[in-house]
C-alpha cells in the first residue's frame, strides 16, 4: 500500500498527502488516486480537488462518516498500482512573445545570458506537464523538464498583470487567467482563456494534461483574441504520443 497520511480537513473534507516533493510520480499517484474515486465513488462523494502531492476530498457529512471516507480512500490506496489513468491530451496554447505583451523578455535575456530569439526558442520547444489548477479558478501551473531557467521570481511583485500573461521561473510556466497579483517575470501573452465561464466546462486545462506553446506574430494573435471574444475559437488538442 502507498505512504499516504490523511488529515481532516474541517468536517466535509479529508486530504490525501503523498511525499513531499514535488514530482511526476508523485503527482501520478494523487492523479491515479483521483481517478480511482471517481471510477468507484463512496456515498456522499463530492468534489476533488487535486494539488502537486496531495488530493482533497470533500464528502457530505449527513451521508457518510469521515472514519468510512478514510476506510474508502485506504481501499483505493491498496488498488492503486492497477489503476491506469486515461492516455494523456496535450493542447497547443497560442503565445505571442512580442514585447507589447512579453515585457520582462529582455530582463530574462539579459538573466540567462541568451538572445531573447534563444528565450522564445527554449520556452517554445518542450512540452509542459499540468500538475494542478490553483490560486485563482482555471490557473495551470505547468512544467518542463529540461533546459530550465535559472532565475527565480522576481524581487518585487507587481501588484496587478494582465490577465493572459505567460510568467516563468525556473522550469515553470503559468497561464495567468484573469488580471491579478504576480510575482513571476512575464514572458509572453496567449490570446485564448484558461477560464472562460460563457461555456458549461470553463476551464481549458485540468490536472495530468500538457500543454504546448505555439509562437505566434502580434497580428495572428489579436486575429484569434477576436475569435476568442466571439467565442468561435478552438485550441488544438490532441493525444501526447511521446514523453521526456
Amino acid at each position: 500500500m502507498e505512504e499516504i497520511t490523511l488529515k481532516y480537513a474541517g468536517d466535509q473534507a479529508i486530504l490525501a498527502e503523498f511525499e513531499p516533493e514535488i514530482s511526476r510520480e508523485v503527482n501520478e499517484k494523487v492523479r491515479s488516486l483521483q481517478y480511482s474515486l471517481e471510477q468507484n465513488p463512496f456515498p456522499g462523494m463530492k468534489e476533488m480537488v487535486p494539488a502537486y502531492r496531495s488530493l482533497l476530498i470533500q464528502y457530505d457529512p449527513l451521508l457518510v462518516t469521515g472514519s468510512q471516507v478514510a476506510e474508502w480512500i485506504q481501499d483505493a490506496l491498496s488498488h492503486l498500482s492497477k489503476v491506469h489513468l486515461p492516455k494523456a491530451i496535450i493542447t497547443e496554447i497560442p503565445v505571442s512573445y512580442d514585447k507589447e505583451f512579453a515585457m520582462d523578455i529582455d530582463k530574462i535575456a539579459e538573466l540567462e545570458q541568451k538572445s531573447v530569439k534563444e528565450i522564445i526558442r527554449i520556452h517554445s520547444q518542450s512540452d509542459y506537464f499540468v500538475y494542478m489548477l490553483g490560486f485563482s479558478p482555471g490557473h495551470p501551473y505547468t512544467a518542463r523538464f529540461e533546459n530550465p531557467f535559472s532565475f527565480r521570481r522576481r524581487k518585487t511583485p507587481r501588484v496587478r498583470i494582465p490577465g493572459g500573461s505567460i510568467v516563468v521561473q525556473l522550469d515553470l510556466s503559468d497561464i495567468i487567467p484573469f488580471d491579478q497579483p504576480c510575482g513571476w517575470n512575464i514572458i509572453g501573452s496567449t490570446p485564448v482563456l484558461a477560464c472562460d465561464y460563457r461555456k458549461e466546462h470553463p476551464f481549458l486545462l485540468r490536472a495530468g494534461q500538457w500543454i504546448r506553446h505555439i509562437p505566434v506574430e502580434k497580428e495572428e494573435y489579436l486575429d484569434i483574441k477576436r475569435q476568442v471574444l466571439m467565442g468561435t475559437y478552438q485550441c488544438k488538442s490532441y493525444e501526447k504520443e511521446v514523453f521526456p
